[in-house]
């Protein structure tokens, strides 16, 4: 059942109707896109979130933390149910509880109200991801749904490019709050064109995928598939590093190097120009050398990157330059593992992609949630936490390719 090399997969599904690469890759942008809306709208927001309702760097932090605990856990849950039920089902319920879970973020008084909300609105979130992921292995083998994917995460960092420097504006002009009531607008939208636009993609119905027997059957048959674990490490890796940033760069951007909330969002907005970079990259690679190939390459960024940041962390540099460059190749090297790690990891399972997709998601979040336990402790007014915090999962992100991904990334079977 394994040895066979995505770059060797069957023919394409043949897309629903209605659904051209053009148009796919422009759904998954919206709706993957959601993540980095709701993450990066935020990075100016926090500094003046804690001083509006008087709270300590952890609390405040965990705003972030409980974002992406609640992402990664109703993954679990809505992987499931879409390989039941359908993706539109899914899709319609999530994004319209994460419309109303940011009303309630928008009015609470309290900082861990903030937090409660932000749970809610991450639980939410994690409908259309998990969605999206699962959309491409419906409509595509992975070697061309990982073309599909990387075209769409280019599009992902025109989002990624506009949130901070629109909450950067929106912060400065009305406070954190308008940030927060920015994502229930654009969820709003969101649902309103996925139920006008969006055609059902899943073709393949499991009306076992939420029993408990049959689900348990999978979720070992998708954990214990070499494939799928080498993919989600580094997947895992990748966005640990990338999450650092976020969650770290508006306090080490405002509050350590002085910006304000307006400049901040512009310069947290370069990282994603570099992140789409990484993505065209990527798109030139994959027909050339597969997506293994691919990420192998991609890897020199990223360890270049772990290198610039030692040095940061070694000298402490209070310079511009010296905190957003490695930043730069980081974000370079992470749009190159994105598009591949993620349909690498759910390829293998065409018939249970919902589920593979959830599986995913909850690895990264669950270590995403654990970087942020840590870096609200570890924040001490410097930027040597940022940094080495990045250069550990730079580091992890290299190893994992040159070894997993090398050794196990081209496996592929039918679940």
């Amino acid at each position: 059942m394994g040895g066979l090399p995505l770059a060797a997969a069957g023919p394409t599904v043949v897309p629903a109707p209605g659904l051209s690469h053009a148009f796919a890759a422009l759904v998954l942008t919206l709706l993957m896109g959601l993540q980095p809306l709701t993450t990066d709208l935020m990075l100016p927001a926090l500094p003046a979130l804690a001083a509006d309702l008087h709270a300590s760097m952890a609390p405040v932090q965990l705003t972030m933390a409980a974002l992406i605990l609640g992402f990664g856990l109703a993954q679990l849950v809505w992987g499931p149910v879409a390989d039941r039920v359908g993706r539109r089902p899914v899709l319609l319920l999530g994004l319209a509880l994460y419309a109303l879970a940011s009303v309630g973020a928008a009015l609470a008084d309290q900082v861990m109200a903030v937090v409660a909300w932000r749970a809610v609105q991450g639980a939410a979130m994690s409908a259309a991801v998990v969605c999206a992921r699962a959309m491409v292995r419906d409509l595509y083998e992975p070697r061309e749904g990982a073309m599909v994917m990387a075209r769409a995460l280019t599009g992902l960092g025109v989002v990624a490019i506009i949130s901070p420097a629109l909450g950067g504006l929106l912060v400065a002009a009305w406070g954190w709050r308008a940030a927060i009531v920015a994502m229930g607008l654009a969820g709003a939208a969101l649902t309103v064109f996925i139920a006008v636009a969006l055609p059902e993609t899943a073709q393949h119905r499991r009306p076992e995928a939420t029993q408990l027997r049959p689900l348990l059957r999978q979720i070992a048959a998708t954990l214990g598939h070499p494939g799928f674990r080498a993919w989600t490490a580094l997947v895992a890796c990748s966005y640990g590093g990338l999450f650092i940033f976020l969650a770290g760069s508006g306090f080490v951007l405002i509050q350590v190097l002085g910006l304000t909330p307006s400049w901040a969002g512009l310069v947290m907005s370069s990282c994603s120009l570099s992140y789409m970079v990484g993505t065209l990259l990527c798109r030139r690679w994959i027909p050339r050398f597969g997506l293994v190939g691919a990420v192998r390459r991609g890897a020199w960024f990223t360890l270049a990157a772990c290198a610039a940041l030692i040095t940061l962390a070694i000298t402490d540099s209070r310079s511009l330059l010296a905190v957003m460059a490695p930043t730069w190749f980081y974000a370079l090297g992470h749009g190159i593992h994105m598009p591949c790690g993620q349909v690498g990891a759910v390829g293998p399972f065409p018939k249970a992609a919902g589920l593979a997709s959830a599986l995913v998601g909850f690895a990264t979040a669950a270590g995403a949630f654990g970087i942020g336990l840590w870096l609200g402790r570890s924040l001490d007014g410097t930027v040597r936490p940022f940094a080495l915090g990045m250069a550990c999962a730079a580091a992890m992100t290299a190893l994992v390719a040159w070894t997993l991904v090398r050794r196990d990334g081209e496996r592929l079977h039918n679940a």
